[in-house]
């Protein structure tokens, strides 16, 4: 029977929904460790964070028993999520992959403008001052530009390649779940409705 039969769709769709569990827990794990420990003193961030990460913790928990119980509401419900997550995800990974160096500039100064906590982290981890310019002109303390633009680009490059990465795991968990969805289990009565 292959992998098209109904077992093998069954559990290579859990299989894909206990992963995507995986990452949820470890998204909201990182994101609070990094609170705990005044590694990120923004709460937006990590609340944006923890929030993407309950959201695909919901998501993956209902693929999971849809997939568990063969519950075709809740299986059409994960496609329909799946569809529109996967649209998100791919735009802004696209994004993350597309920007330019000047693009970055523009978008790093805004950032830095706008907030007060995300400049004092930075100036604290990176160990600089000021955007462009050296608040203190008297010491050896160099402008952030310079040194957050070493991290963003790469940081913009693995994330987007990661997106990249999870949003084609999506596509393969929208056929698989298109593909078991449509599938009769060969347990059940042969005259019962789908």
């Amino acid at each position: 029977m292959g992998c098209a039969g109904f077992a093998c769709s069954k559990h290579s769709l859990c299989a894909l929904n206990i992963l995507y569990v995986m990452v949820s827990l470890l998204m909201i794990g990182i994101a609070a460790w990094g609170k705990w420990f005044g590694l990120v003193s923004s709460f937006q961030v990590v609340g944006g964070i923890i929030g993407v990460g309950i959201f695909l913790f919901f998501v993956s928990l209902a693929g999971l028993i849809g997939a568990m119980k063969h519950h075709q509401v809740l299986l059409f419900f994960y496609m329909i999520v799946l569809v529109m997550v996967f649209i998100v995800q791919f735009s802004v990974s696209s994004a993350c992959l597309a920007i330019n160096r000047e693009q970055q500039d523009h978008l790093l100064e805004v950032g830095w403008n706008n907030s007060q906590s995300t400049q004092r982290d930075v100036e604290k981890s990176l160990n600089c001052c000021g955007f462009r310019q050296a608040c203190f002109p008297n010491h050896s303390c160099f402008p952030c530009a310079d040194k957050i633009q070493e991290h963003a680009g790469e940081a913009l490059r693995f994330v987007g390649g990661i997106g990249l990465f999870f949003s084609f795991t999506q596509i393969l968990g929208l056929w698989l779940t298109h593909q078991y969805r449509n599938q009769k289990d060969p347990r059940a009565n042969p005259s019962a409705f789908l």
